[in-house]
């Protein structure tokens, strides 16, 4: 069986519809951090949680809820992962919170190892340190309870990698999943797809979800253990220059691709509207709005229609999306539930 992972806000739990609980295979739950060295939850939206993850339960007790660790800039892990004491304490409190909220597991987010892109601490002895910090909660979780899970989210490009150890790492892991999304945008003046299937020649960078896939297979990540990321969000560039060609695609920018909104956003203001029309890249394969100054790269259900016979035929574990509020109509889950 595919799984069909979603990233859902700790203050979302509470106002899920039950349908897509019943969609889902694993909730992850975003997000834990980390302080002083221990996992944390921030009080108030734990409470919150609580009855939403009664809730859940309820509607399907097959489904699987992890608390995921860390996010983007959320620091802590290269300090913790640095000793044999330091890994205790942290597998320690992550299985303290994990039992009192009756959780499956846990999921580490660490954005990333080996670099400070995120303006958090790093050393070169994280690429050791990360499997050293999954071995460990794989210990303790599988102490507790039988059927733990221990899973972790990686950059969608050749760097996490390269400063990791992935063939030893996903010894401990059940699975990992791939961010396969802000693949190109955040740091660039010029347009492109965010999430493509394939390499565009209209795109300037070559990263995308194939590339992904290949580099962490060959890095000894099982095919099975591999998990396809997809955004239900977009980017967006403005001022966009020298628009008559490729419809925008692959132009100078003034400004780089910042979040664009979200799939429901998109729906009710964006697409085919104020000007919009929709595009589709057949090497990409993923569409684009344009309007002959701005650019907007996002995922629709012809885009993960295509993906999703990817993975099957790549023979990869299932797909995992951020985020669930993101697709208010349900529109995007409903469509890959019906197709996996």
């Amino acid at each position: 069986m595919k799984r069909i992972i979603g990233y859902v806000n700790t203050a979302d739990l509470n106002h899920m519809r039950e349908e897509d609980v019943r969609a889902l295979t694993v909730i992850n739950i975003a997000f834990g951090l980390i302080r002083d060295g221990e996992v944390v939850w921030d009080a108030k939206d734990a409470k919150d949680a609580r009855d939403g993850i009664v809730s859940i339960r309820k509607s399907n007790p097959e489904l699987k809820i992890v608390l995921s660790v860390g996010g983007w800039g959320a620091d802590g892990f290269s300090q913790a992962a640095r000793t044999k004491e330091g890994r205790e304490r942290f597998a320690a409190s992550a299985l303290a919170i994990v039992k009192e909220y009756g959780l499956d597991g846990i999921d580490i987010d660490w954005e990333y190892p080996g670099t400070s892109l995120a303006g958090i601490a790093s050393d070169r002895s994280d690429k050791e340190n990360y499997t050293l910090l999954l071995a460990e909660l794989r210990k303790t979780l599988d102490a507790y309870r039988e059927g733990m899970l221990v899973t972790t989210a990686v950059g969608g490009d050749v760097y996490f990698a390269l400063q990791t150890d992935m063939k030893e790492a996903s010894r401990y892991l059940d699975y990992v999943q791939l961010m396969t999304y802000d693949l190109q945008g955040g740091f660039q003046k010029v347009t492109g797809h965010h999430a493509a299937l394939y390499h565009s020649e209209g795109n300037l960078f070559d990263a995308c979800v194939e590339k992904a896939v290949n580099g962490f297979a060959n890095a000894g990540v099982p095919m099975e253990k591999l998990i396809l990321g997809v955004p239900f969000y977009s980017r967006k560039w403005d001022g966009v220059k020298g628009a008559g060609c490729r419809n925008g695609l692959g132009m100078e920018a003034e400004t780089v691709g910042g979040y664009g909104g979200d799939y429901g956003e998109l729906k009710e203001s964006w697409i085919g509207k104020r000007g919009f029309i929709r595009y589709w890249d057949e090497q990409a394969k993923v569409p684009y709005l344009f309007d002959g100054e701005t650019f907007i790269s996002y995922e629709d259900c012809e885009s993960l229609g295509v993906k999703i016979a990817y993975l099957k035929e790549k023979g990869m574990g299932g797909i995992m999306f951020w985020e669930y509020k993101c697709d208010p109509s349900g529109e995007l889950l409903s469509f890959i539930k019906k197709n996996m």
